[in-house]
């Protein structure tokens, strides 16, 4: 039997409190919960700033690294982070210093970098005591103020010093330069944008503070990555986003095509897309060639210095470089998409995702709220220093008596308070002034400045006092920031553009793939289907099966399409690049398509987008069809003409001409306009010509100003141009035909 065994007694004197696991569990991960997403992994909405970015910047400020000034090695900085305020590891601070640095990284750097801060290739930073940095402009709009009482402090984590809730910022870092980070339960993910666009949006929103995200769109039309390349989403997508503060967005590599020569040429990438290392894009890109996935790449080639260039050679000089580039950003990182969530702090506190507008009303609010803690604390400066001010004035005028208590009074602070009916600040302060400077106090001195600092006091009174100068002063403030990042300036003007994606269909990539070569199509009469090289004119050697001979001949390229016209009415399409060689007979056309066994091929041609065709019935019917919408995608082909048996597809024609000559089996031509015949996409068609009994036997387009040709049985051409007599209406009778038309009733 299994003995149980205890547990070991509780110490003397010790306390033991039994807890629920379940309970005990859950209060430790919502205390570490909280914590990663409060102080490591979610942004202020107001500075757009996480503590470890705030605590280096305010580090570097006290020691004075204010742009201009000199550089002070990065280990310096991460020391003092790491020892006074960032209770971390000094390479996680200073991977955090790092990325402040990079210009790919941060669209508008807050730290300037002296050495290797690593590259756009993926490449790591030099070690800490190698590198130097000081703040950017930016930095220093962020940190403005910061002096004046205009943000909250609080203990370090060992309570020796302060430092800043939020900084003042007085530049739009939240959406300027984005942020990531991956809490417990939640995440962030902003996109860089432009600060100029981001301050003429902040601007109307303070002229119209109830406008919404669409409202702003005008202004902010999408992210601006510093890695610039272009944006190929649609608006509606883009709006969406923006409105609800979660999306994405679709960037590509930015590329141009050089010629090198003899029809040959070079896609050259300038541009890539955000967060995407050109190392490992070169790899992946190589790896993919070495797999032969990128049938239509030849090589790949990294010609990159200062800045990029990433060469890509196509497999052939008729690879289209759209086609090209197409199949190379459905499979590598030249086409990424950048996600939008943005769920930021609202004041420090709620985790929340935020609409643009939402976003750029908590920066507005929270420069509202430094403006008045500002303007506080100049007042109360002001205050002090008239109140300082009063007393040198008394004692100004009062020199000699001032003196004599200074000189003669054990008590001299209590004695000048009641002679003078000073005040405590005004007496420590006339105490505490040096004798060299009793001779400076001229009472028109000491008048001047307190009328200035009077007049400045009524101001900021009037400032804190009145809302709609406050917003008044915050755009002024607004307008002189966007001086600095105007798109006239070199850091302000847009990076990523904005474009269409082509459309390109899965033919496209296949077409590009085939060696574009002349050829000339060869049917016989009974559908066996060839492909010779070259476009041959003499045809007379060419070597046919018994009971067969010639049908159809044309000529077309590898590239082609070729429609092929059934008598029931469908339209078949196939790839003249897989048609069978010239040497034999080929092959027939019935193993490629899958046609009904009583139907018969009518005609076959090489498919010319955008042109028209003329499809007609042997019992006389036919309207005009777009040749793009008879393009079949499946062996089954695609009906367009309908007929019921015992009628049948007679013919297709190509409408190159403004007239339609038409003739039966009872041999009665007509001529009419070809605007009388609609256009359709499918149907039986309209009534061409009239008949008492028999059908239609042929049917032509032709433009009416060179008269109507025909070509006789012995092959000599016959042209009529006086064609009055056979001109009507269509679904006529007609009249017969001029002299010397063929017995055949046949135009050629």
């Amino acid at each position: 039997m299994a003995t149980r065994t205890l547990p070991p007694p509780a110490p003397p004197g010790g306390n033991i409190e039994n807890v629920a696991l379940k309970a005990a569990l859950e209060e430790r991960y919502l205390a570490y919960a909280l914590s990663t997403i409060m102080h490591r992994a979610l942004p202020d909405a107001r500075d757009g700033l996480k503590p470890v970015h705030r605590r280096i910047l305010h580090a570097m400020r006290q020691l004075r690294l204010d742009p201009g000034q000199a550089f002070k090695k990065s280990a310096r900085v991460v020391g003092d982070v790491i020892g006074k305020f960032h209770p971390h590891g000094d390479q996680s601070v200073y991977d955090a210093l790092v990325r402040l640095a990079q210009d790919f990284a941060q669209r508008y750097p807050l730290v300037d970098g002296q050495g290797n801060f690593g590259n756009v290739d993926g490449d790591n930073a030099a070690a800490m005591r190698y590198t130097e940095a000081r703040l950017t402009e930016t930095a220093r709009l962020l940190l403005d103020g910061i002096d004046e009482d205009a943000v909250d402090f609080r203990p370090t984590y060992d309570g020796s010093e302060e430092e800043p809730v939020v900084l003042p910022a007085a530049f739009p870092n939240l959406l300027a330069n984005g942020s990531q980070g991956i809490a417990v339960g939640m995440a962030t993910s902003i996109p860089p944008h432009n600060a100029a666009e981001l301050l003429d949006a902040a601007l109307h929103l303070v002229e119209h503070p109830n406008a919404l995200a669409v409202d702003l769109l005008k202004y902010v039309p999408g992210p601006d990555f510093p890695t610039g390349g272009v944006l190929v989403d649609d608006p509606v997508g883009v709006a969406e986003a923006y409105a609800t503060g979660r999306g994405s967005f679709r960037v590509r590599a930015r590329w141009n095509k050089e010629e090198t020569g003899r029809g040959t040429y070079v896609v050259v990438v300038t541009e890539i897309p955000y967060g995407v290392a050109k190392s490992r894009l070169i790899e992946k890109i190589a790896e993919l060639l070495t797999d032969k996935k990128l049938p239509l790449l030849a090589d790949v080639r990294d010609e990159s210095a200062e800045d990029i260039r990433v060469v890509l050679e196509p497999r052939s000089r008729t690879v289209d470089a759209e086609v090209l580039m197409e199949s190379l950003f459905k499979l590598t990182d030249l086409e990424a998409r950048v996600p939008l969530n943005m769920n930021v702090l609202v004041r420090g506190q709620v985790p929340k995702v935020l609409s643009l507008a939402e976003a750029l009303r908590e920066w507005l609010d929270h420069r509202r709220e430094v403006l008045l803690r500002r303007s506080r604390y100049r007042l109360d400066q002001i205050a002090h220093r008239l109140e300082v001010l009063g007393g040198y004035l008394i004692a100004y005028l009062n020199l000699d008596e001032v003196i004599r208590i200074i000189r003669e009074e054990d008590e001299p602070k209590q004695e000048l308070m009641r002679t003078f009916e000073l005040t405590d600040v005004q007496a420590e302060a006339i105490l505490n002034m040096r004798l060299r400077s009793l001779r400076r106090l001229e009472e028109m001195e000491i008048r001047k400045e307190h009328d200035a600092l009077s007049k400045e006091q009524d101001a900021l009174t009037k400032l804190v006092g009145s809302e709609g100068a406050q917003w008044k002063a915050i755009a002024k403030e607004i307008r002189e920031t966007r001086k600095i990042y105007g798109p006239e300036t070199a850091l302000g003007k847009r990076r990523t553009t904005f474009a269409a994606a082509p459309e390109l269909g899965e033919e496209a990539f296949t077409e590009a793939l085939v060696e574009r070569e002349p050829i000339t199509v060869v049917v016989s009469q009974k559908g066996w289907i060839r492909a010779l090289k070259g476009h041959q004119q003499d045809l007379s050697n060419l070597q046919f099966k018994t009971d067969d001979a010639l049908g159809h001949a044309f000529f077309a390229e590898t590239t082609s399409k070729l429609m092929v016209f059934a008598s029931n009415g469908r339209f078949f399409t196939l790839e003249a690049s897989k048609l069978p060689g010239g040497r034999g007979h080929g092959e027939p056309i019935r193993m490629m398509i899958d046609l009904e066994q009583e139907a018969e091929i009518v005609s076959v041609f090489a498919h010319q987008p955008e042109r028209k065709l003329l499809v007609a019935s042997r019992q006389g019917r036919g309207f005009v069809v777009a040749e793009d919408d008879c393009l079949a995608t499946t062996r089954k082909g695609k009906q367009v003409l309908v007929t019921d048996p015992p009628d049948a597809a007679l013919g297709v024609r190509f409408v190159e001409g403004d007239w339609v000559a038409v003739i039966g089996d009872n041999r009665k031509l007509l001529l009419f306009p070809v605007n009388q015949i609609p256009e359709m996409t499918r149907g039986r068609g309209v009534r061409l010509q009239r008949y008492r009994e028999g059908g239609l036997s042929d049917i032509k387009v032709f433009p009416i100003s060179g008269g109507l040709t025909w070509e006789d049985s012995s092959g000599r051409t016959w042209t009529v141009t006086e064609l009055l007599d056979w001109q009507g209406e269509r679904a006529t009778a007609g009249r017969l035909p001029p002299k010397g038309f063929p017995r055949t009733n046949k135009f050629s």
